[in-house]
C-alpha cells in the first residue's frame, strides 16, 4: 500500500523520538526550514506537537496503532491512531496552581490550525491535526507562545 504522496507508508513509530525524526525529515525535505528565524520555530513547534500526540497515544491511548505525517499545501498533517476511544481532556486548574502533566493537549490545540478526532472501527480513535508550516500562515489573532 502507498501513502497519499505515492511513497511507501512510514512504519508505526514505537516512541516519540522515531516520530519526531520522521517529521523532521519531511519538513527539512520540503525546504521550509532554514538555519534560523521563524522557520526554526516552526520546526520546533511541529516536533513538539508530534511528541505530544505520540506520547499521549502511548501513555493514555493503549499504544500507537497507526501514524501518518505529510507536508501539504495547508501545512503539516499528522494523524495518530491509538487503541482507546476516550478523547483527550483538559483538566481544570485553579489559578496560580502548578501541577505535573496535563499540558500537552492544550499545547496541541493552540499550535495547530485544526484538530479532528474520529472513532476507529476497532474501538480506538484517530487524532488528525493540521499545523501551519509558515509563520505567515498563522491567523492574525494567534497568540505568540514563544
Amino acid at each position: 500500500m502507498l501513502s497519499d504522496n505515492g511513497t511507501p507508508p512510514y512504519p508505526v513509530p514505537i516512541n516519540a523520538m522515531q516520530a519526531r525524526d520522521h517529521v523532521r525529515s519531511l519538513i527539512e525535505a520540503s525546504g521550509i526550514v532554514d538555519d534560523g528565524g521563524a522557520a526554526a520555530d516552526t520546526l520546533t513547534d511541529a516536533l513538539l506537537v508530534t511528541s505530544e500526540l505520540v506520547t499521549n497515544a502511548i501513555r493514555h491511548g493503549g499504544g500507537i496503532v497507526d501514524f501518518h505525517a505529510s507536508v501539504a499545501p495547508d501545512g503539516l498533517r499528522l494523524a495518530v491512531t491509538d487503541a482507546n476511544a476516550d478523547h483527550p481532556v483538559t483538566l481544570p486548574r485553579p489559578a496560580g496552581s502548578v501541577g505535573t502533566g496535563g499540558f500537552g493537549w492544550p499545547l496541541i490545540r493552540r499550535l495547530t490550525r485544526s484538530v479532528t478526532i474520529r472513532p476507529t472501527p476497532q474501538g480506538g480513535k484517530r487524532i488528525e491535526v493540521v499545523m501551519p508550516l509558515d509563520a505567515a500562515d498563522l491567523p492574525a489573532d494567534f497568540p505568540d507562545l514563544r
